[in-house]
């Protein structure tokens, strides 16, 4: 029936955690974690390797389409369209409405194909500037930003909803649009904690230091949002007129569409290499995800968790929420957490009667919960951009655990309540 053992699967992805926590780099922590983790879970070495690669190989489409992923984040990023985006939005609601307009930006941003680190870190100066004129703390910038963010990546055409639709053999679009209701009130509760934050007197001003200034040029409104909106269209028409364009088509396209009406299509040789730069980690890292996730699927973890589940007389829904929420803290990333989750427990959850693209939108809103922990790279770098001490921005993961876990609380009613 299984490969390894529960022990083995467990050990291998604590090995990982650990290492990723040391500095290792992510993907060696994780071809590693799932090395040992098979050895001892009794596989032998060549069950071991064959596995690690099986589950290495189930990622590639996923990392084809979020490799042309990059061209769409590059050509926002580089045209300056994903700035102009947020400024509109910002200075269209005002100071009154600033945190609001901050968290609906990066949720905006981050739902149109923009990473969610690199979404935080694109709203970050803007933010700031907003944020030293009207007067409010740097960790409820952060945690509106972070929580858009949050609300958009489980919307979003991004590398983890690609690897959760991919695993559950659903329609991205259809899996994007079934989080539109927790997503919106992930944006309210982010919103609600982070104007409560504002309010206490302890928190970090924004310093004349932590604002940067920018002298480049940065498109219309109109122009900006033309190559989201072509990519929106493109994966819309799916689910509206029964014609099937992949993500690995609709993303490219919106990214030349971008670069064409930005009057930036001349600089696409560099604009896509910037892009690519950007995707290469998450690339990276999910061909390492793919080794212990393999490793993991083919262990007898995913049948010792439905039987505890039996045992605490839980139903089996609960499984994909819960899955997301602890492959997501254990391996700091929504990505590889949504992932592992899901290519474990695809199969089982649909073999107990829930729907797939169901349980797809669980796992994947319960990746968010937990997925800013220190040991990886997202809580550095949006600790960064707003230049937050390690103590400061540790302060802030119960905040951000609650917007994912509103998110997560509303996906599952939604099931319980439509199926």
């Amino acid at each position: 029936m299984y490969d390894f053992t529960t022990l083995g699967a467990v050990i291998g992805l604590a090995i990982a955690i650990v290492l990723i926590i040391r500095k290792v780099h992510p993907a060696y922590s994780l071809i590693l974690g799932a090395l040992v983790g098979g050895i001892i879970g009794g596989g032998g070495l060549v069950t071991t390797v064959n596995t690690m690669v099986s589950g290495a190989q189930s990622m590639m489409s996923s990392v084809l389409r979020i490799m042309t992923s990059g061209i769409l984040a590059g050509a926002l990023i580089k045209t300056g369209s994903a700035q102009k985006i947020a400024e509109t939005i910002v200075d269209r609601m005002g100071e009154k409405l600033a945190l609001a307009a901050i968290a609906l930006a990066t949720m905006i941003i981050c739902a149109v194909g923009v990473f969610i680190d690199i979404s935080v870190i694109t709203v970050a100066p803007i933010a700031l500037a907003i944020g030293k004129k009207a007067k409010l703390s740097k960790q409820s910038l952060l945690l509106a930003m972070i929580g858009g963010g949050k609300a958009g990546n489980i919307i979003s055409p991004n590398p983890n909803t690609i690897a959760a639709s991919e695993a559950f053999g659903v329609d991205l679009t259809s899996l994007m649009f079934k989080n539109i209701v927790p997503a919106l009130f992930a944006l309210a509760m982010a919103i609600l904690l982070a104007t409560v934050l504002s309010k206490k007197k302890n928190g970090l001003a924004v310093a004349s230091g932590d604002i940067e200034t920018s002298d480049n040029a940065l498109p219309g409104f109109l122009p900006a949002i033309v190559g989201p909106l072509v990519v929106i269209v493109l994966l819309a028409l799916r689910p509206i007129a029964g014609v099937s364009i992949d993500p690995l088509i609709a993303l490219p396209v919106g990214g030349l569409t971008c670069m064409l009406v930005t009057g930036h299509i001349k600089g696409v040789v560099g604009i896509t290499e910037f892009g690519l730069s950007k995707v290469v980690g998450v690339s990276i890292l999910l061909i390492g995800t793919g080794t212990i996730a393999g490793i993991i699927k083919a262990s007898a973890l995913q049948y010792d968790v439905i039987a505890l589940l039996e045992k605490l007389n839980m139903p089996a829904f609960v499984l994909a929420p819960l899955a997301g929420i602890l492959m997501a803290g254990a391996t700091a990333s929504t990505t590889a957490g949504a992932t592992i989750a899901a290519q474990t427990f695809a199969p089982t959850l649909i073999e107990q009667g829930v729907p797939a693209l169901a349980a797809g939108a669980m796992v994947h809103a319960g990746a968010t919960v937990v997925d800013s922990l220190p040991h990886g790279s997202f809580f550095h770098a949006t600790g960064g951009s707003v230049n937050l001490s390690i103590g400061d921005r540790m302060k802030l993961i119960p905040c951000e655990a609650c917007v994912g876990l509103t998110a997560t609380i509303i996906s599952v009613v939604m099931f319980l309540i439509f199926g």
